[in-house]
């Protein structure tokens, strides 16, 4: 999928970069870090913000430019008043059962690797203890500032680490809360760019980029080993009204630094300082052999809604299927409630997936793609010697009696992971064949899984 400024973003979700345009990261430290994050496979994604009191598109609504489709659910006043309640939401937001343990451990049962967490969305308001800004958690016009894990990133990033799991740090470029970007001397703002010229008030826009620096700066040094800052905004670019924040000057800065590993997602706008692509909500038709990865939702929306439906467990590790089968990691989204608590619809859909990992994970960790990828309801990923091959079940589980497998390897023995037994396997004809009428499926759920040890 080519780039194109003008369709960077279509109803709040992000085109991607063209996997032909892929550019690999010079330093070897970083390459090591990106290669091992990219076996991480499953991220725990959340979007949380005090907006999410009011059950709306997060930030989004705020930009006029897409009042279309964002400013939907502004149904109990007129708008103007709806953002000014949206903008104000920090001093009722009061999440009293967040709880940063229980969502690590549960990140942690259900097979998750890493946290992906927005430290700042668009408008602006940081989740965590910065000094550039007092629209912030841990700011005394925000009830929650008076609890002992106030700041919730650092809470998070104590708690996930704990247990191993890195640290993916999602930010914002464009802040629409801030005087540097939607300037208020100039109006209102149009759209979801910035509302004055640059190339006119340069001072200003210098103030922004200074802003921006530190904000990053902050997230990689006061929070511990960072693994990725995942950028979003990507109409925030030079080549869009010169809305450059010089993005380069702080990732050498940082990766000069306190984080010489760092991986740096600069979403939809290729160069070194995307190094890996983000498919949102869309997963590629094909195998990528650059590292990519989707994120997208369990539910339909990235923000909290009341009203929202979510995947069960069988969608979910399906979904996982195809985009590992096909090289990518899956960033997958639950939105917090209000009260600090997880939906209890989507936490059991992510413990379904998760049962099914802690049988089937070691097709799925720190694998690599498989020729023929994918074919029908077949999903084939390899790591050294090993082949394995899922089967995708249907609601009601039920095998061929023979599974014909395109690949191109001598294999010596097969085996069910489900139940550690041998399976009967045979060449012929230009396939691999194994016998599966004697697999018992009581147990069997969403997806079989085998081993085939490969013939050196």
């Amino acid at each position: 999928m080519k780039n194109n400024k003008e369709k960077i973003v279509a109803n709040g979700v992000h085109n991607y970069t063209a996997p032909e345009d892929y550019i690999p990261p010079k330093s070897e430290k970083v390459k090591e870090n990106l290669n091992h994050f990219m076996g991480l496979k499953l991220g725990f994604m959340m979007h949380w913000a005090p907006g999410c009191q009011l059950s709306t598109f997060e930030s989004w609504p705020l930009s006029d430019g897409d009042a279309e489709w964002s400013q939907k659910d502004f149904t109990w006043a007129d708008k103007e008043t709806c953002k000014k309640q949206y903008w104000e939401a920090n001093k009722t937001f009061n999440p009293i059962k967040f709880d940063a343990s229980k969502w690590a451990d549960l990140a942690l049962e259900c097979g998750f690797k890493y946290l992906l967490f927005t430290t700042k969305h668009h408008d602006g308001f940081c989740m965590f203890d910065t000094k550039t800004t007092d629209y912030k958690i841990t700011n005394s016009d925000c009830p929650f500032h008076t609890n002992k894990d106030a700041d919730i990133v650092g809470a998070l990033y104590r708690e996930f680490r704990k247990r191993d799991l890195a640290i993916s740090t999602y930010f914002s470029k464009p802040d629409w809360h801030s005087e540097y970007y939607w300037a208020p001397q100039f109006g209102t703002a149009p759209t979801r760019n910035v509302n004055y010229d640059i190339e006119k008030h340069p001072e200003i826009w210098e103030n922004y980029v200074q802003f921006v620096h530190e904000q990053i700066r902050e997230l990689c040094t006061n929070y511990g080993r960072i693994d990725v800052l995942w950028l979003d905004g990507g109409w925030v670019r030079p080549d869009n009204l010169k809305q450059d924040i010089r993005l380069g000057e702080i990732v050498d800065e940082i990766r000069s630094t306190t984080q010489p590993h760092l991986i740096v997602c600069e979403r939809t706008c290729g160069g070194e300082y995307e190094n890996f692509i983000t498919p949102e909500k869309t997963v590629p038709d094909e195998a990528l052999t650059v590292p990519w990865e989707t994120c997208t939702t369990v539910g339909d929306a990235f923000s909290f809604h009341y009203t929202d439906k979510f995947k069960s467990g069988r969608e979910l590790t399906h979904l996982l299927l195809d985009i590992v089968s096909k090289g990518g990691n899956l960033a997958l989204n639950i939105a917090p409630q209000p009260d600090g608590e997880l939906p209890a619809n989507a936490v059991r859909s992510l413990r379904d997936l998760g049962a099914w990992l802690k049988i089937f994970g070691e097709g799925i960790y720190f694998t690599k793609i498989c020729a023929p990828f994918f074919e029908d309801k077949l999903f084939y990923t390899r790591k050294d010697d090993t082949v394995y091959c899922f089967y995708s079940y249907d609601e009601l589980p039920k095998l061929p009696e023979k599974l014909k497998l395109k690949l191109d390897f001598k294999v010596k023995s097969a085996y069910c992971m489900r139940t550690g037994e041998k399976v009967d396997v045979r060449h012929e004809d230009g396939f691999i064949t194994l016998s599966t009428n004697n697999i018992p499926l009581g147990g069997a759920f969403f997806a079989e899984g085998f081993r085939l040890e490969l013939d050196k």
